[in-house]
């Protein structure tokens, strides 16, 4: 007898319920990664985050071998390859862990119907998040849609229990299952190779997720209050991919911080450690929200968002995509995207919201880039974020609060540090110039050496008229808003 463990995104061995599950009933194992994006459609992976499987899975496949057996790759469908293998191999068991994208839970729930009709135990587990979407509800047994009440339930809850270790050996099989080549999948960029950037940052895979843990619980995480939205400073914990395909869970997480703050201060909640879990959390409400509103990634919670008049310029998108926009908060962000696939989540809000409501391009045009270029392009945290900084999502900042780049550079990035190492060519200017070049003197450029226009652009467009104008367009849409409500900016 034998048991197929199909490896999705939970590329880890430890706390990995499904492995724990077919490893206990002492069978011989077969693990196997099937790449199907093919229920995906618009949402097959993007760009970024194919680099970061091919080098996570190759990291698994190391793991797997040091403990006795193989993970077997596949390509096609998964129902298809599926019933290969259980011909194959004549194995009775299947276990997985579950995902929550709409297009998985309908794929998953055909297969297990049909599995079980043919008489295989088909099990799946929770590996990724900390309470399942449908156990975390309103008293009326609604799903949540504001998020701190939300942190309250979730946190009432109780421990989310202790992580189990990996096992220390994989029974495998007598016969290995004939295995696709992982570099016949083509996931690495080749011609151009545009990944340097993402190699000199990131190394993918169970190991290096734990260290990047150990290294912010050891001090950051007691600063991630004061210093999370400060981007020039190393004060995030920068594990989103990681957790995104699985090379640690939420679980883990949770663990290793409340530990290390009960050993460190006696108290198990501290500040940054408080703030830090309930962006954890936000993780999980994004999750939960998916699972009960499947469109979340294509239309808006707020349905008469629907209707709002978009402007929609594909020159001013290009613009924004390569970083060109004048606004060097917003540039720096773009960049950073570029070179490393990820970005700072203070940043991350300062583009969208310029996106969204300077530009007045549809928010999901920029959900869809952050998809292709992001290394934790997450379906449900992406989704959600973007309809919060738009405004017609669940919990959102309202559409009225838009974001001045010019105050949000000053403010968060004060001495120019991010902006320096992303937009290079004006980093002479003095730092109460940095975040505002087109007012420098003649004298002043010229002392940085620079020439607007030519060596850095001017801003493509003048945020105070793009404001009123993104304003004009929500109260069309909108019942008319106070003037002491529109006028809130930040």
């Amino acid at each position: 007898m034998t048991t197929l463990l199909w490896f999705r995104l939970d590329l880890r061995l430890a706390d990995n319920p499904a492995l724990d599950a077919a490893v206990a009933i002492g069978h011989p194992v077969i693990p196997v990664y099937i790449h199907d994006d093919a229920d995906a459609e618009e949402w097959s992976s993007g760009g970024a985050s194919r680099w970061w499987l091919h080098n996570s899975l190759s990291a698994l496949s190391s793991e797997i071998e040091a403990r006795g057996n193989k993970l077997i790759l596949k390509a096609g469908p998964a129902e298809s390859v599926i019933n290969e293998l259980l011909s194959e191999t004549g194995a009775t068991h299947i276990y997985w862990n579950r995902r929550y994208e709409p297009w998985a839970i309908r794929r998953d729930k055909r297969i297990k119907t049909t599995l079980k009709t043919k008489g295989i135990e088909a099990h799946s587990f929770n590996a990724y998040l900390l309470q399942e979407p449908w156990t975390v509800t309103t008293k009326k047994g609604e799903p949540y849609k504001v998020f701190t009440p939300f942190w309250k339930a979730l946190r009432s809850g109780g421990d989310p229990g202790q992580p189990r270790p990996a096992p220390k050996r994989i029974p495998a099989p007598n016969v290995f299952v004939e295995s696709d080549d992982l570099n016949s999948w083509e996931l690495l960029p080749l011609s151009p190779d545009w990944a340097g950037g993402l190699r000199n940052e990131w190394t993918p895979g169970e190991t290096m997720a734990h260290s990047r843990l150990d290294d912010f619980t050891e001090t950051a995480v007691f600063d991630y209050r004061d210093k999370r939205n400060l981007p020039g400073l190393p004060g995030t914990s920068r594990l989103s991919p990681h957790l995104h395909f699985g090379e640690i869970g939420p679980r883990q997480i949770w663990h290793a911080v409340v530990t290390r703050a009960v050993a460190q201060t006696g108290n198990s909640m501290p500040h940054g450690v408080e703030t830090y879990l309930s962006e954890i959390a936000w993780r999980e409400f994004s999750y939960h929200l998916l699972f009960h509103f499947p469109e979340l990634p294509l239309k808006p919670l707020r349905a008469e968002f629907s209707n709002f008049a978009w402007a929609n310029d594909p020159d001013a998108l290009s613009t924004w995509h390569c970083g060109a926009t004048g606004y060097p908060i917003v540039d720096a962000g773009m960049r950073e995207l570029w070179a490393t696939g990820w970005m700072h989540n203070r940043v991350r809000m300062i583009v969208a919201s310029f996106l969204i409501k300077d530009l007045l391009i549809d928010w999901q045009t920029g959900e869809k880039w952050f998809w292709d270029t992001l290394v934790d392009a997450d379906l449900a945290s992406n989704a959600a974020s973007w309809q919060w900084v738009a405004g017609c999502g669940a919990d959102a900042a309202p559409f009225f609060r838009i974001f001045n780049p010019t105050i949000q550079g000053t403010k968060f990035d004060p001495d120019g540090a991010y902006v320096r190492k992303w937009v290079p060519e004006i980093s002479k200017l003095p730092d109460q110039l940095i975040h505002t070049p087109w007012t420098a003197k003649p004298i002043e450029l010229a002392d940085a050496g620079i020439e607007l226009g030519r060596d850095y652009p001017a801003p493509i467009i003048d945020h105070s008229m793009a404001r009123n104008r993104a304003l004009k367009n929500y109260k069309m849409l909108t019942p008319f808003r106070t003037a002491k409500t529109l006028a809130v900016g930040s």
